[in-house]
């Protein structure tokens, strides 16, 4: 067996059976003479080898005195036992072997011709410290426990692992001081106590080769297996990071095949919806489910006979299939499962049902490629782990309702990271007042002192673009009305397809002219009311030509919105597209800035995307807040205004309705308070005072440049509104240092703005922004010269 013999060890080893022939010296005296006579011929077989007794490291001798050793040892190892017992004699902590049992033989062998046997457990950086601990224990007289179960891990002539526990019989070893040994104190002890891993303290107290052990160890091992495989499903299921793992699956199986002493078996899970009586898959790395066969799901009615069926969910007992043919030829193959099994190549399945309080949830499905490996027999094993099982499907399943909550929240109701601590203080503080008996209430959460940042993205005239995608395709879908109508019209006579092609055409007039409010509403009614009765009339009649083009008209006929949906699709694509890049790369960014220093942000999609932070050291927590972060914050914000416009017109050739955008920062240097609004779910500005704030907020994107009918946004250009000169030198001196990395042209013009509802007094810096053509490109664009270069 394969052992690092040169390893630096505080024992010089010796093999020695002097301890074991002591036992003889004194049995030659025993009253029994059958004792007595044995004893005699041990000793004298060995008395011509003296070596036996004294002890030698040249381990070749183990084998020029071996039939000597083997009488020394006869009495140890009982030929009548060597088939049943698994016994070894080897030299301790090397583990060198010179006699066992037959039945240890047979296991060797059966493991493969080139197999060594390694204590599995116990790693190799440890072996001078136990070797110390076992000095500590024996020669100076304290006791270290460091006691721990050995074990091998030997494959058996079907590949299946088994585990083997070691224990080990040290009577007939002796432990001896060299000329190197030292004295040991208990303070020294106490040092080694706490120094567990200083291997150069262990050898400064107990230094290399300064004893002796002489004798050797009797092993007696024990198959353990089965306890083993319980303890590692247990363990297995215990672990989440494990179940993470790539290899979770296959380690799983492995597992089971040593439990069941079965190398052919497959392990599968399926879930159970009660409230839609079916199976289900289950999704994670490497689960399958054999009775599912690849499909998301399969009715329970249909699934089972009666038989199985009652076993698992009435009595929630395992079912086992011991011929899976058998049993597809007696319900003719009309049963899902079995004809999946048989898919599959199984033969044999054992269907085990994870139920809580009598509720099926799930099936742990055992599945072979054999006949009878698998059978009601054995089946029962599985009352051992069953229960971790269960236990571990249940955390299971909170864990995934507390995962759907977490994304619930995160998705539409989300508490931001960087406030989430005042939520959990919060959240602590309720729940210590519930405990303490009293009435709980979660008070409101609100920072003081905080500084607002505003930004917006947004689509350039969208109610303009929007109305005229509805005008097209209500335009598109009356003139098909009426395509139709004519036809029918010809062909029948009938006065009510002339009446109602009249309307059409009114209809028709009225969208070409003007798109009002009430159009879209008025045509819809009335293509649902008047026009589709007629049409479904029409489609059960004999005329082919009708038929064809009623069914043209169908299919161009949204199934959610009842209606033509062609360019408001297009529109809506569009837009949708753009917001997700845009979300995308502002969220990207924001980690960036979240790192500088902690703020509350918030972003939403409407026409474009707009968001708000929040910066101040009642957020920070621990953090001390300096008006430099927000100067860094304000800096970062106009950066990233300028990258998402490049990022749209990159992206704008490729969406279906080519739509410009314009960009909007607004300034307020007051700090103000939020609170966060319990039945809204959300923060906003807290006080009459800090309303003016998002009175501007919500109008400014709106306002005139002052004594003109000019719009303060443009396309090509990002404008930021203030109201104090401080501002305006600030973001001055932002463009300027921006201008020189590319994203500003010369181009700057200060406007002031017209008084809106509220609000006057305001002023704007409006910079012409410097576009890319593509990531490689270093030559910049205006807008102006940028849609030129894509027009060509």
């Amino acid at each position: 067996m394969k052992q690092d013999y040169n390893a630096e060890s505080p024992l010089v080893q010796l093999v020695s059976f002097n301890k074991l022939l002591e036992h003889y010296d004194e049995q030659v005296n025993s009253p029994n003479e059958h004792v007595a006579e044995r004893a005699k011929y041990v000793l004298d077989v060995q008395a011509p080898y003296p070596i036996l007794r004294e002890g030698f490291t040249d381990l070749s001798l183990l084998d020029k005195h071996k039939d000597v050793i083997r009488v020394i040892l006869e009495d140890s190892f009982s030929p009548i036992l060597t088939k049943n017992e698994i016994k070894t004699a080897s030299t301790p902590f090397e583990n060198i072997v010179f006699n066992s049992s037959e039945r240890f033989r047979q296991i060797l062998k059966d493991a493969g011709e080139n197999f060594e046997p390694e204590i599995t457990n116990i790693p190799n950086e440890f072996g001078y410290i136990m070797r110390s601990t076992v000095i500590l224990k024996f020669y100076y007289g304290y006791n270290l426990d460091f006691k721990r179960p050995f074990f091998y891990d030997i494959p058996d002539t079907n590949g299946v692992m088994r585990r083997y526990r070691i224990l080990y019989n040290a009577d007939f070893m002796e432990i001896t001081p060299t000329e190197k040994a030292k004295e040991i104190t208990q303070e020294d002890v106490d040092e080694l106590l706490d120094n567990f891993y200083n291997l150069d303290l262990w050898k400064e107290k107990i230094p290399p080769n300064s004893f002796i052990a002489k004798g050797f160890v009797i092993s007696n091992m024990f198959d353990v297996t089965a306890e083993h495989s319980v303890s590692e499903i247990k363990s297995t299921l215990i672990g989440k990071t494990q179940k993470d793992r790539e290899s979770f699956m296959e380690s799983f199986e492995d597992t089971f095949r040593s439990f069941f002493n079965l190398n052919d078996i497959k392990v599968g899970f399926a879930g159970y919806d009660s409230s839609a009586n079916h199976f289900f898959k289950i999704y994670g790395k490497g689960m399958e489910s054999y009775i599912l066969n690849g499909n998301d799901m399969e009715e329970c009615d249909s699934s089972f006979c009666t038989y199985s069926h009652g076993k698992l969910f009435k009595e929630n007992k395992y079912f086992a299939i011991s011929n899976v043919e058998k049993y597809f030829k007696k319900t003719e193959g009309k049963v899902q499962p079995y004809k999946n099994l048989m898919d599959q190549g199984i033969k044999s399945a054992i269907l085990a049902p994870i139920a809580v309080n009598g509720e099926l949830v799930g099936v742990l499905e055992l599945v072979s490629g054999k006949v009878n490996e698998l059978n009601s027999v054995n089946a029962n094993k599985l009352d051992d782990v069953m229960p971790y099982i269960v236990a571990a499907v249940m955390r299971t399943i909170e864990e995934e309702e507390n995962l759907i909550d977490a994304v619930i929240q995160h998705e539409c109701t989300s508490v931001h990271p960087s406030v989430y601590w005042k939520f959990q203080e919060e959240a602590k503080r309720f729940m210590a007042t519930e405990m303490a008996g009293e009435e709980p209430v979660f008070k409101e959460i609100v920072f003081k002192n905080v500084y607002p940042l505003y930004g917006q993205i947004d689509i350039k005239d969208s109610s303009k673009e929007r109305n005229l995608a509805i005008q097209r395709d209500l335009m598109i879908q009356l003139s098909e009305i009426n395509d139709v109508l004519e036809i029918a019209f010809k062909k029948y006579k009938l006065p009510i397809y002339e009446e109602l092609m009249f309307r059409v055409n009114n209809y028709l007039s009225e969208v070409k002219e003007a798109l009002f409010t009430h159009t879209e509403q008025a045509v819809f009614d009335f293509v649902k009311e008047e026009v589709c009765p007629v049409f479904d009339h029409l489609q059960k009649g004999e005329d082919t030509e009708i038929k064809v083009l009623l069914d043209k008209y169908n299919e161009k006929i949204d199934r959610a919105t009842e209606s033509y949906y062609d360019h408001r699709k297009n529109y809506d694509d569009s837009v949708m597209e753009a917001n997700m890049k845009l979300a995308a790369l502002l969220d990207k960014k924001q980690e960036e800035a979240q790192e500088m220093f902690p703020h509350y942000f918030e972003r939403y999609k409407t026409d474009g995307v707009e968001h708000n932070m929040y910066i101040g050291s009642s957020i920070a927590k621990d953090r001390e807040f300096s008006e430099l972060f927000l100067s860094n914050l304000r800096l970062w914000q106009l950066q990233v205004m300028c990258e998402m416009e490049n990022r749209y017109y990159a992206l704008k050739p490729h969406l279906p309705v080519k739509l410009d955008v314009a960009s909007l920062l607004l300034v307020y240097s007051t700090s103000l308070a939020i609170r966060f609004r319990m039945d809204e779910k959300r923060f906003d500005v807290d006080g009459t005072y800090n309303a003016r704030y998002e009175v501007i907020k919500k109008r400014i994107d709106k306002s005139y440049i002052k004594g003109t009918n000019e719009r303060l946004t443009q396309k090509g250009k990002l404008s930021i509104v203030y109201s104090q000169r401080k501002d305006e030198k600030e973001y001055l001196r932002y463009i300027s240092f921006l201008k020189a990395k590319g994203y500003f042209t010369n181009n700057i013009e200060i406007v002031e703005l017209e008084g809106v509802q509220g609000v006057s007094g305001l002023k704007a810096i409006r910079a012409e922004i410097l576009y890319q053509k593509d990531k490689k490109s270093e030559r910049t664009y205006t807008y102006d010269d940028l849609m030129a270069e894509l027009s060509l």
